[in-house]
């Protein structure tokens, strides 16, 4: 039974992956990304590693597959114009996927010819009684790749600084407010006491 799961979660991962590259809606695109991302979060909770299966489904999910979804019903995206130019980078493209399933079969063959292999195979897993999935995950992340993930924390964070220099851009004949000036006013700028005398207010 857990073979027939696995079978049906990769198949159908395997396939709303390939429609994700050939819808011709990009908005359909976008629900068979979500749908991959559902099917994958299947294979994890097989494997046991049920806090990835929920990061999968909360963080990829939840955020960014919805977060896609928004951004390309907002562009109004044209399928035809898209299309005009893929000859043009039809070679960068086949060269990127070459190097790309080069790099992918050197890990895979690297990892088939290892020779701790058996020896990693063989080893005994914790029982959860002892460690949960989510304290395992946090010790091998904390511990043997923290440099690595504060790396990573450092290149979302300037990915983040780089979008926002590049939507902030100063357009002519807009009037845009300075916050330190605005902040910083006397009062006497902003407002003005009139003395009214009694009975002869308007």
């Amino acid at each position: 039974m857990t073979a027939f799961v696995f079978y049906l979660f990769a198949a159908l991962a395997i396939a709303s992956g390939a429609m994700v590259v050939t819808a011709r809606n990009p908005v359909h695109s976008v629900l068979f990304l979500i749908l991959t991302f559902f099917n994958v979060a299947g294979l994890f909770i097989l494997l046991g590693a049920e806090f990835v299966a929920m990061i999968m489904v909360i963080v990829y999910v939840g955020a960014v597959a919805v977060l896609f979804l928004f951004v390309v019903m907002m562009l109004d995206i044209h399928a035809v114009t898209m299309r005009e130019g893929f000859l043009k980078i039809l070679p960068m493209g086949a060269a990127v996927a070459l190097v790309l399933f080069a790099e992918m079969s050197l890990v895979f063959a690297t990892w088939m010819m290892a020779p701790d292999l058996d020896a990693v195979r063989a080893a005994a897993e914790p029982p959860l009684t002892e460690m949960s999935n989510t304290e395992a995950i946090g010790s091998v992340l904390y511990t043997d790749y923290i440099y690595l993930f504060q790396m990573a924390g450092i290149v979302l964070l300037i990915g983040m600084i780089g979008s926002i220099m590049l939507t902030m851009r100063a357009r002519v004949g807009v009037k845009r407010q300075n916050p330190h000036e605005q902040a910083t006013r006397p009062i006497s700028d902003c407002i003005e006491i009139k003395k009214v005398a009694t009975g002869k207010g308007v």
